[in-house]
Formats: C-alpha cells, sequence, structure tokens
C-alpha cells in the first residue's frame, strides 16, 4: 500500500480514531492492514461495511479492491445519527474521492432502512462484510442476519468492537450506552458451522466465516443467555 493513501487518510485526525489500533507517527493502519489483506486475500467484487465514523474501514477496503485486477466497489451504509458527517451526497462522494477511494457507495440508511430498497434487493455476492455500527447484541443481530443470505460461499463476516462490554456516549453524554456485540459472539461460538478467530486489540475485531446450520440459538432473545 502507497504510504501516500496512508498520509492522506491520517491527514484527518479524526481517521485515528474509534479502537482500529491506528497510529500516525509511523503510518501504522493497526487493525486496517488487516482490513487491506482481507480484501486483497478474498478479492470479492463486492464488499459491506455497516458503520464508520469517518470512513476509515470503506476506505482501506475499498482500496484493497482498487489495487486488485479484478476491481470491485464498497457498499456502505450509515444514517449519520452521530453527526452529519455522511448527510450531504455530494460531500460523501468528494470525501472518498479526496482519499482516493471512489469505488465508495454510501447509502444513508439504518440496516433495516435499506433492507426496502432496490439496491438491497439487487445486492448479492459479498464476499466482506464489515458490522461497525450501533455495536449492540441485538443490533449486531439484525446486521448479521440481513446479510447472510447476500453473502458468496468463501465470505468473511468482521464484528468490530467485539471483546469487550463498553459505555459510549458518541451519540451524546445523554444517550450513553452498552457495548454488547461480545454477548452476539458467544452465540456465534456455539452455533454450528461457524468458525471465529477474535483479534483482542484495542476494540477488538472478531473475524467469522462459514454458514450458521441453525439460528435457533442466534435468535433467542438476549435475557436468556
Amino acid at each position: 500500500m502507497p504510504e501516500e493513501f496512508i498520509r492522506r487518510l491520517f491527514s484527518d485526525p479524526e481517521m485515528l480514531r474509534m479502537g482500529h489500533l491506528q497510529r500516525r507517527e509511523d503510518l501504522n493502519l493497526g487493525l486496517g492492514w488487516m482490513y487491506y489483506a482481507l480484501g486483497r486475500i478474498i478479492r470479492p467484487s463486492r464488499a459491506v461495511v455497516i458503520g464508520s465514523l469517518r470512513g476509515f474501514a470503506p476506505a482501506i477496503i475499498a482500496k484493497s479492491m482498487l489495487d486488485n485486477v479484478e476491481g470491485g466497489e464498497v457498499v456502505f451504509v450509515d444514517p449519520s445519527y452521530v453527526n452529519e458527517f455522511w448527510a450531504d451526497p455530494a460531500q460523501v462522494d468528494a470525501h472518498f474521492r479526496q482519499l482516493g477511494t471512489p469505488n465508495v457507495r454510501h447509502y444513508r440508511h439504518t440496516t433495516q432502512e435499506f433492507t426496502t430498497t432496490p439496491a438491497y434487493a439487487e445486492l448479492s455476492d459479498v464476499g466482506l462484510l464489515m458490522i461497525d455500527g450501533l455495536h449492540t447484541a441485538e443490533q449486531a443481530r439484525v446486521d448479521y442476519l440481513a446479510f447472510l443470505d447476500k453473502l458468496a460461499e468463501n465470505a468473511v463476516v468482521l464484528f468490530h468492537d467485539s471483546v469487550r462490554q463498553k459505555a459510549s456516549s458518541i451519540y451524546g453524554k445523554d444517550n450513553r450506552y452498552i457495548h454488547t456485540v461480545c454477548l452476539f459472539m458467544e452465540r456465534l461460538k456455539k452455533t454450528p458451522g461457524l468458525e471465529l478467530f477474535t483479534m483482542p486489540f484495542a476494540g477488538g475485531v472478531t473475524l467469522v466465516q462459514g454458514r450458521p446450520e441453525t439460528l435457533d440459538h442466534i435468535n433467542r432473545p438476549f435475557d436468556a443467555q
């Protein structure tokens, strides 16, 4: 990966936040190296990223696809609830063009809203799915199940902030809540047909591969662990 791309990425201080173990001093992408590597290894024609503060993961995955001879695009789903950064389509397009990743297509929706759109209906063969949205166990389950039937045969799913419960005020101090993605990871670990591998660094990220043989355990209420 060219250093120029990383320098351009890190010119925005917000790209150094949100628990991916980034570091400007040595142009270290942290967990971003893995996002890039997966894009180069899997060589997906299509990836989906749910949630991002400034587009760190979408841009890196999009860059990996541009560096493959096959090309490909990232479908990026974020309702812009944290702030208005993703509110203006022209500014969003300009943001990703400036980063050198014009192959990101943003949809200002929640997952629930996106599943009602023609873009979702046409979506298929998703080789890489990253779930980094609300960070509750319930919403992580919604995100996963919404795209399960859209995944390519050997697709990999990434869950960010997956290793511990953590309080967050990202939506304002009056809307403080707890990240509980780790509870959904426990469900997936007990589900036949799936393999999980967790990188417990920074916010942590869990890789999931395979197809669940049953949804019974996945669909149980979270007050019934």
